[in-house]
């Protein structure tokens, strides 16, 4: 099996089970057998299971990123005003998805973060990348402090999502647009 096969497959079966059970419940005998991929590869391409974790969150914050990019992208809302809102509309059919278990990277730093400075730095690296984001959104839609802004719907999304893989219900989002309009109108009706 070439590398690069082998480690699409370790990375797809450790980002399965590794969000599913959490990090630490997965054995890497378990990613090799799921996988398919021999131990002695597994090992060529991943010599830690740090390593593994590290490549998994960054592949995973990739895509995630994307998919919201596109989300807000394809709705193609004339109002930029309404753009940042469309984040929430995007986490509602991420919540609805089966197998929803919240934010792998706020499970993976509670699990690892005090011990795997790594694991921490990643995490961190997706909030922030996030952040920018919003506050792109936000300056792009004319709000003042759009910076200030953009940390205040970053707690109301990592709240939302937290929410909803606690109760189990999407209407977290829903409920976190709500508040973010109000935050939205009322910095609009300061300036």
């Amino acid at each position: 099996m070439e590398r690069a096969e082998a480690v699409t497959r370790l990375l797809d079966t450790a980002e399965a089970l590794f969000y599913e059970r959490g990090v630490q419940a997965v054995g890497m005998d378990e990613i090799r057998g799921v996988s398919g991929v021999s131990l002695k590869r597994l090992y060529q391409c991943f010599p830690a299971k740090e390593e593994l974790v590290v490549a998994y969150l960054r592949r995973r914050d990739q895509r995630w990123r994307e998919s919201l990019a596109g989300f807000v992208r394809d709705r193609d809302d004339p109002d930029p005003a309404r753009r940042p809102l469309l984040v929430f509309d995007w986490l509602y059919a991420w919540f609805s998805e089966p197998g929803f278990r919240g934010c792998a990277f706020i499970n993976s730093f509670g699990e690892l973060g005090a011990t795997s400075a790594e694991i921490a730095v990643v995490a961190r690296e997706h909030k922030d990348a996030l952040k920018q984001y919003l506050v792109k959104l936000v300056g792009e839609a004319g709000v003042k402090g759009a910076e200030s802004v953009a940390e205040q719907l970053l707690l109301l999304i990592d709240g939302a999502i937290t929410s909803a893989a606690i109760v189990g219900n999407p209407d977290a989002a829903r409920h976190a647009r709500t508040a973010a309009a109000t935050l939205l109108a009322s910095v609009r009706e300061r300036a």
